[in-house]
C-alpha cells in the first residue's frame, strides 16, 4: 500500500496521545500523580493535541475530507466508523478528567473514575484502528492477529516513553520511575510483537496466486506476459507500492534499533543514573529515538502490504 504521510502521522501521533491518556488515568487512579496544574496542562494538553492532530491528519488521505463525518453513520459494518465513534465518545470522560485536574485541582475520586473510563475508551479506539487494517482479507500482511497486537502495544508504549521525559522535566521522580518501568516492559513486548509480525509476513505461504485470482490455476502455473497498462495507474500506486527487499531490511534494522533498543537502554540507564540532568537528557533521547523508529516501522507497515488486486498486474503472490 502507498505509505501516505498523513496516515503514518495519524497512527503514530494518536497512538502516543492515547497512550499518554491511558497511563495518566491509571497513575492518577492509583494515587501516584499529584494534581499539579502546570503538569496537567502540559501532559493533558499534549495528549489531546496528538490525538486531535492525528485524527485530523487521517482525513487528508480521503478524496473528500469534508465528508469524513459521513463515515460515522456506518458503525454497524465499518471499523473506520467505529473508530471515529469511539474516539468521540472517549473525549467525554477524558474531558471530565482533564477539567477536574486542571481547573478543580483534583485527579482522584470521580475525576479518576472518569480518567479510567477514558482510558478504557482509548484502548477501544486503538483496537478499532487496528481492526481497520486487520479486517482486510485481501491484504494478507494485515489480516492477522499480530496487526492488532502491534497497535495495542505500540500506542501505550510510545505514550509511556513520552510521559517519562515530561515527568523528569517537572521533577516528578516517582511517576517518572514508574513510567520508565512501564516503558521498559512495553518496549520489550513491542519488539517481540514486531519481530513476530515481520517473521509472519516474510514466511507466510501466499493465500492467493495469479492462478487463483484469474481462475486459470487448474491449467498450470499462471504468469503475466505483460502488464495490462503501459504505465502505473491508481491501483498500482495505491495498492501495490514496491520497496526493494534490501531497503526493507535496512528500515527494519532502523526501526528495531531506534524504536526499541536505544530507548530501552536509555530508560534503563535513568533508573540507575538519578543525579542532575542525566535522567532528563536520557529520557529525551529515548523519546526522540522511539518516535523516529516508530515512524520507520509505520512506513514499512504500509509499504510492505500488497493488495490482492496486484495479482492482475504481474505479482505472483501476496
Amino acid at each position: 500500500m502507498h505509505p501516505a504521510k498523513s496516515v503514518i502521522f495519524f497512527t503514530t501521533a494518536s497512538g502516543a496521545g492515547y497512550g499518554m491518556m491511558i497511563w495518566l488515568a491509571v497513575l492518577a487512579a492509583l494515587g501516584e500523580i499529584y494534581p499539579d496544574t502546570a503538569l496537567g496542562i502540559v501532559t493533558l494538553g499534549l495528549a489531546f493535541a496528538l490525538i486531535v492532530g492525528g485524527l485530523l491528519s487521517s482525513t487528508l488521505h480521503l478524496g473528500r475530507p469534508e465528508r469524513a463525518w459521513r463515515a460515522l453513520s456506518q458503525w454497524r459494518s465499518s471499523w473506520l466508523s467505529r473508530e471515529g465513534l469511539a474516539a468521540i465518545i472517549a473525549f467525554v470522560p477524558l474531558g471530565i478528567f482533564a477539567f477536574a485536574w486542571v481547573v478543580m485541582g483534583t485527579n482522584s475520586g470521580l475525576a479518576a473514575l472518569g480518567g479510567v473510563a477514558g482510558a478504557a475508551m482509548s484502548l477501544l479506539t486503538l483496537y478499532c484502528t487496528a481492526m481497520i487494517y486487520a479486517s482486510l482479507r485481501p491484504i494478507p500482511a494485515w489480516h492477522n492477529g499480530w496487526t492488532v497486537a502491534g497497535y495495542m502495544v505500540l500506542g501505550p508504549m510510545s505514550g509511556a516513553v513520552l510521559l517519562t521525559v515530561i515527568f523528569h522535566l517537572f521533577g516528578q521522580s516517582k511517576p517518572a520511575a514508574l513510567t520508565a518501568l512501564l516503558s521498559l516492559a512495553l518496549l520489550a513486548t513491542g519488539l517481540l510483537v514486531k519481530l513476530a509480525y515481520w517473521n509472519l509476513v516474510r514466511n507466510e505461504m501466499p493465500v492467493s496466486t495469479a492462478g487463483s485470482a484469474t481462475g486459470l490455476g487448474h491449467l498450470g502455473r499462471v504468469e503475466m506476459t505483460g502488464s495490462p497498462h503501459d504505465s502505473d495507474n491508481y491501483l498500482l500506486r495505491e495498492m501495490g507500492f514496491r520497496i526493494a527487499r534490501k531497503h526493507a531490511e535496512k528500515l527494519r534494522t532502523i526501526a528495531v534499533a531506534l524504536g526499541f533498543v536505544l530507548p530501552f537502554l536509555c530508560l534503563l540507564a535513568t533508573i540507575y543514573l538519578t543525579g542532575g540532568l542525566v535522567p532528563l537528557l536520557l529520557s529525551a533521547l529515548a523519546t526522540l529515538s522511539c518516535a523516529t523508529g516508530l515512524t520507520a516501522e509505520r512506513w514499512l507497515f504500509f509499504a510492505e502490504a500488497k493488495h490482492a488486486v496486484t495479482l492482475y498486474y504481474g505479482e505472483q503472490a501476496v
